[in-house]
């Protein structure tokens, strides 16, 4: 029951990390309290979109370009389609915070960008109508990511290369030292010399039990899908998109093999404790992306499918924490990703690994210390 390495969380990040750690020959625990791919976190919902030029900041355009390098790798390890070159629209007042970090760091990284006014946006797609006074910033080496494929392509090649897993085993306690961390479920208590913490929602009461208390909240968040013009709106023709509006922050799919429109919102949400029951996907929910979509989109017709909630971990500043435990140098952390995560995790679970066997990472992960939330740093 000894490892080298036990990563608590095997979702996005973590099986990530778990891939990347048992490549380098570190026998490795992945202990998880459900089985991912699964429904109870932030993973699910069948895609996620990955952009390059960044309007969160250029910080993090580094990070996006070698996460696309490395999901690119996987698919040619793995031989599954996991990347679907769709482009990515993102939509928005000419000023506005967002589209100017777009155009900024497309420029500053020689990012393949098109920046077009509403009518040359509403000329390439039919399907769109936006206000004058907005513009589309479109990239089309951006697309879309087959998030649970991922998953299931990182653990697939993981166990290939050694890894243990140990699903559907809630924590219970953490106990570390500097040379060997204790993590006990209730099926058996597991040893190891270091340890990666990727839980996602269930991150905070982890890391508060080893001394670490940052403000993460959980939030709960919804998505559906429309059925509509597939001539207007499948993935051959229709880019993924983020639209910035007066009324929120809305992103999207197209139809991808005729699953239907897919809309979330970004922004907003309800807190939630990650191991409550959410409520379920409702009206509420119907009429504010029924909305968006009668307002942004041309079709006279959008019937929906169906709805799914998810969770998101906010940090207060929505960005990243990928760091090392303060007074533990083999413990690393990653949380918050604040709904913007997904397309890094190929990146993240490389860093975490460069981390824990390295004690260092080539990527530049400054701009997410923990430090940051921490009293008297």
């Amino acid at each position: 029951m000894h490892y080298d390495t036990i990563v608590i969380g095997a979702g996005s990040m973590g099986m990530a990390a778990g891939y990347f750690l048992s490549k380098s020959g570190q026998k490795t625990l992945l202990l998880d309290a459900f089985d991912p791919p699964h429904s109870n976190g932030s993973h699910h919902g069948d895609t996620r979109i990955i952009r390059h030029a960044y309007g969160e900041g250029e910080q993090y355009v580094e990070l996006a370009l070698y996460a696309q390098e490395l999901w690119e790798e996987l698919e040619k390890q793995s031989g599954e389609s996991l990347f679907l070159q769709t482009g990515v629209l993102n939509v928005g007042p000419k000023h506005s915070d967002f589209i100017q970090n777009i155009i900024s760091s497309a420029n500053r990284y020689d990012l393949s960008l098109d920046v077009l006014n509403s009518e040359e946006v509403s000329h390439r797609w039919k399907g769109i109508k936006i206000p004058n006074d907005y513009i589309g910033c479109f990239e089309p080496a951006s697309g879309v990511l087959k998030c649970e494929t991922c998953i299931s392509t990182y653990k697939k090649l993981a166990i290939e290369n050694g890894a243990h897993l140990a699903m559907n085993q809630r924590v219970s306690s953490v106990k570390l030292n500097e040379n060997e961390v204790v993590v006990k479920t209730p099926n058996g208590t597991y040893y190891a010399n270091s340890l990666i913490i990727a839980a996602g929602a269930w991150s905070s009461g982890l890391l508060s039990s080893i001394g670490i208390n940052l403000p993460l909240q959980p939030t709960r968040k919804t998505f559906a899908w429309f059925q509509t013009d597939e001539k207007l709106y499948n993935d051959t023709t229709f880019p993924a998109f983020s639209f910035v509006t007066s009324n929120g922050t809305y992103y999207g799919f197209p139809s991808i093999d005729g699953a239907g429109l897919k809309v979330g919102r970004h922004d907003g949400g309800e807190p939630v404790h990650p191991s409550e029951s959410m409520r379920p996907f409702g009206d509420g929910d119907q009429e504010d992306v029924s909305t968006f979509l009668e307002t942004y989109m041309t079709a006279s017709e959008h019937t929906l499918t169906y709805g799914k909630t998810c969770m998101y971990t906010m940090t207060p500043d929505e960005d990243f924490i990928i760091d090392v435990h303060p007074n533990y140098s083999n413990v690393a952390i990653a949380a918050g990703f604040s709904g913007h995560g997904f397309k890094f995790s190929s990146a993240v679970g490389h860093v975490l690994s460069e981390l824990i066997t390295n004690g260092e990472t080539n990527q530049n992960i400054s701009p997410f210390s923990l430090k940051r939330f921490i009293k008297g740093d």
